[in-house]
């Protein structure tokens, strides 16, 4: 067969959830397929040696002024000159007027849970909007016409049936994310305190991956944060990624904390390099986001050796198995005696610490 990979993004220089999916899938495919003929369509880019050809892997470059004109343009032209028996899109979107035969890796459905109105009013930035009015456009259309469609948790897979309520369910199938090896190498000390000599960083501090988007619920675990400090007396530290200090003291102003920034250290995009070292050099890893459709850092952390806080909605029990500390993402008192619990009960911790980076190996 002749297979085309839509992976438009793997070659920017920064990478988030989706993007590193793909570069893995094609890389694990080029171990195990030498007899299919693929085709990578991807966007120019900084980063364009990350995968390599192979007698059976073309790389296929295509220039594209934004996302919707080199998905519903260019990708089908060259899925057409390449002669693709199908096509794979891999982001939750595909182009709508090809004839291809499309298998859709849908990883949520969350830019459809909510009332345009509603996103449209929400702190985020003006790229994810976008990127998620684009999606609540193609998104029906492509969900009728793929062959197959892969989702990443049962969980989803259920939303997804719920709410497209005349798909056939036996078409939407569950594969979940594969963790990366590349997180739980263990990490030397000179590796451990160059990162934090590079980020000015505590030998105990907290780890929270967050973002402008509500659902990352930043709020709620800066208030856990708070709660922690004022009945510990610790000095100890926040690191957050991907949210910027004026960002971090907007939300610690609304919750009447905003000497807490002192506490904090804020980290913009770091490279997976760095992101495995912080990781192992973290004490506590936080994620009690409110909704995703897997929760890869769940993962990444416990391949690292770190306990994990996590909350019992949407994909991530599923995920974390009994291998996290569970909580409540609307509770920051749950938060809070989580981050308590795990700091000071040293058996809880290894138990932890031992479950989740079985846990990992599962993924």
């Amino acid at each position: 067969m002749r297979i085309g990979i839509e992976a438009q993004r793997i070659f920017r220089q920064k990478k988030y959830g989706i993007d590193r999916v793909a570069i893995e899938l094609i890389k694990n495919l080029q171990k195990i397929d030498t007899k299919n003929k693929y085709f990578i369509f991807a966007k120019p880019g900084k980063n364009e040696g990350i995968i390599n050809e192979t007698s059976n892997f073309k790389i296929v470059l295509l220039k594209g002024s934004n996302y919707f004109l080199w998905e519903q343009f260019y990708l089908p032209k060259a899925i057409k000159k390449y002669k693709c028996d199908l096509i794979h899109c891999t982001s939750s979107t595909a182009p709508v007027f090809s004839k291809t035969l499309t298998i859709l890796t849908l990883h949520d459905i969350i830019f459809l849970e909510k009332s345009m109105s509603t996103m449209l009013l929400e702190k985020g930035s003006y790229y994810n909007k976008l990127g998620n009015f684009y999606k609540r456009l193609i998104v029906p259309f492509i969900v009728k016409k793929s062959s197959k469609i892969i989702t990443v948790s049962y969980f989803e897979r259920n939303q997804i049936i719920k709410y497209f309520k005349k798909i056939e369910p036996k078409k939407i199938i569950t594969i979940y994310n594969g963790g990366n090896d590349f997180f739980s190498s263990k990490e030397s000390m000179t590796l451990k305190n160059k990162i934090k000599s590079k980020y000015n960083l505590p030998d105990t501090f907290l780890f929270f991956i967050g973002n402008k988007d509500q659902r990352k619920n930043t709020k709620n675990v800066l208030k856990a944060f708070s709660l922690f400090i004022e009945r510990t007396k610790l000095d100890i530290t926040l690191v957050v990624l991907h949210h910027s200090v004026k960002n971090l003291q907007k939300i610690l102003k609304e919750i009447n904390k905003p000497k807490l920034i002192k506490k904090i250290i804020a980290i913009g995009y770091v490279s997976d390099d760095d992101m495995r070292t912080l990781y192992a050099s973290s004490t506590i890893f936080l994620y009690p986001s409110k909704r995703e459709g897997f929760g890869i850092p769940i993962i990444e952390a416990m391949a690292s050796g770190i306990p994990v806080i996590t909350s019992c909605t949407s994909s991530m029990p599923e995920i974390a198995g009994n291998s996290a500390h569970i909580v409540d993402p609307e509770s920051p008192e749950q938060i809070a005696m989580g981050i308590y619990h795990l700091f000071y009960d040293h058996t809880y911790r290894k138990m932890l610490i031992k479950k989740g980076f079985e846990r990992s190996k599962k993924f």
